[in-house]
């Protein structure tokens, strides 16, 4: 899920997409009693819409087994409050299998809204390594990676060519670049997510682990955040808005808006997931060809992004877990993962994919993701996640529009953070 992640919408809309039921002619084995049966499917947005096409074929090949598709808003704050709201309402729920952020694994398990799997029906060992940690909570596997993600530094390619400098690998030359090249150029410096929703904790993660911090340990009943990389982390953000090569404006952005910024001409460097780097190199972008991607800089090298993307899980009242299994086993096929990246512009799951010649020429940024993904780290794992998100949103904020010092950040971050964990 780029799917990442907004607040401040007011009425939520929903919408779903009906493919029907067809009784008639289901096969003996695909009946809709006992384990197998039709299933609703609830997801993200899908921006490109590549989605109903791959339950089409699935809808085809399994008349008994049909999958219906429920859009919730793409915003993941907002699928989230939608999706714990249905969850909560037990065998009420109309949700069967769950397409969800990977940060939610751990609390949707720990509330026991969705059901351990088996690992030997999942093909676990042909996908990147990395990704099957958002699956797992307390040593059982939870769910099935499907998309991952990983953050990568953008850059205007010809703007540093014309000046003669490479991509930045560190914060040191990041910042220089940021502040002495893109004023000359007419472009803002640097920006990322930084509106105070998911996509500013995913920010001020990255920031953390590139210094070589960490937020929560032992499934969040440890608070790790108090530490001299934690300020540093904190620190390199706040003194970018400060000195202004974080421009103001990038405060306000999420996904999309610091996307369009980066594609409209108005940045010279841009924290963004792949996709942004589809679009802005995408024919009738005004930067199409002047683009390029690189790892995200750290304080001495190549930075630590983190793990985006989304798992598949199953409603712990699912009506046909069975055929939920099985939607999650096709879903995650070499077939299915190649649409999900040449139709959806999404990065997928299957390790095969990142070193195939074809797709490597289609999708050149694939070997720098690769290996932004092999060297991501997954989000603080926690039964409450989402109250550990609001609370590093709301401190990290204060510390990049200069209310509090970095260091007063971290520590008021300390304290929120063991006061969840002790609830």
């Amino acid at each position: 899920m780029r799917w990442i992640h907004a607040a401040g919408r007011g009425l939520l809309v929903l919408v779903v997409i009906m493919t029907g039921y067809v009784a008639s002619g289901a096969r003996a084995d695909e009946g809709t009693a006992g384990a197998r049966g039709p299933l609703t499917l609830a997801t993200a947005g899908d921006l490109t819409g590549y989605l109903g096409t791959v339950l089409e074929g699935w809808n085809r090949t399994h008349p008994g087994e049909r999958v219906t598709l429920v859009e919730l808003p793409d915003s993941a704050d907002e699928t989230h409050a939608q999706m714990t709201t249905d969850l909560r309402g037990g065998d009420q729920s109309r949700f069967d299998v769950l397409n969800i952020d990977v940060s939610w694994t751990s609390e949707f398990a720990a509330a026991g809204w969705i059901r351990p799997l088996p690992p030997d029906r999942f093909p676990l060992d042909t996908l990147l390594p990395p990704v099957v940690d958002t699956a797992t909570y307390d040593g059982q596997l939870y769910a099935v990676p499907y998309v991952t993600n990983a953050g990568l530094l953008l850059y205007r390619k010809d703007v540093l060519a014309e000046e003669g400098v490479p991509p930045p690998r560190t914060w040191t030359e990041l910042e220089h670049d940021a502040r002495t090249i893109a004023p000359k150029y007419g472009l803002g410096g640097y920006a990322g997510q930084f509106l105070p929703y998911e996509g500013l904790t995913v920010n001020a993660a990255e920031a953390v682990y590139s210094a070589g911090g960490s937020i929560l340990g032992d499934e969040g009943e440890r608070v790790t955040v108090n530490s001299a990389a934690a300020r540093e982390g904190i620190g390199f953000l706040a003194r970018g808005v400060r000195e202004g090569w974080i421009p103001k404006a990038a405060l306000t952005y999420k996904e999309e808006e610091s996307k369009q910024a980066f594609q409209d001409g108005k940045l010279l460097f841009l924290r963004n997931w792949p996709y942004a780097y589809v679009g802005a190199s995408a024919k009738g972008s005004p930067v199409a060809g002047k683009v390029g991607a690189v790892p995200l800089p750290g304080p001495d090298g190549p930075g630590t992004s983190v793990l985006g993307g989304s798992n598949l899980a199953v409603n712990t009242h699912a009506r046909h877990p069975d055929s939920a299994a099985r939607l999650i086993a096709y879903l995650t096929s070499e077939s299915v993962q190649r649409q999900v990246l040449t139709k959806g512009a999404l990065p997928p799951v299957r390790a095969a994919l990142y070193e195939d010649p074809e797709l490597v020429r289609e999708f050149p940024h694939l070997p720098t993701l690769r290996a932004s993904v092999l060297a991501a780290a997954p989000r603080p794992k926690s039964p409450r996640y989402d109250q550990v998100s609001l609370v590093v949103q709301a401190v990290v904020q204060d510390a990049m529009t200069g209310r509090e010092t970095p260091e007063s950040a971290v520590r008021r971050l300390a304290r929120e953070l063991a006061a969840i964990s002790h609830r």
